[in-house]
């Protein structure tokens, strides 16, 4: 699916699905650049959809363990919870 420039993939969050969650996500913080979070997101989705390991996650969605620590912090600190 077409939406404005960007190819919306399957697993992937359209724009009004992401200005629904993005304030629910911590603002990124000061230092280190931080991944984008809407890609992060998408690749926790993909994940989670198809059910493969965190290793396989596709290189769109930046290295599996980033995207794995990102999923495991927002758990522990009820990110989801409130998104939910």
């Amino acid at each position: 699916m077409v939406v404005g420039l960007f190819v919306v993939r399957r697993h992937e969050l359209t724009d009004e699905s992401w200005a629904v969650i993005e304030p629910f996500l911590a603002p990124p913080r000061m230092g280190r650049p931080v991944r984008d979070r809407r890609q992060v997101v998408n690749g926790i989705l993909w994940k989670l959809s198809t059910g493969a390991a965190w290793r396989d996650l596709p290189e769109r969605y930046g290295p599996w363990k980033t995207v794995y620590e990102r999923f495991r912090r927002w758990s522990a600190d009820g990110t989801w919870d409130r998104l939910l």
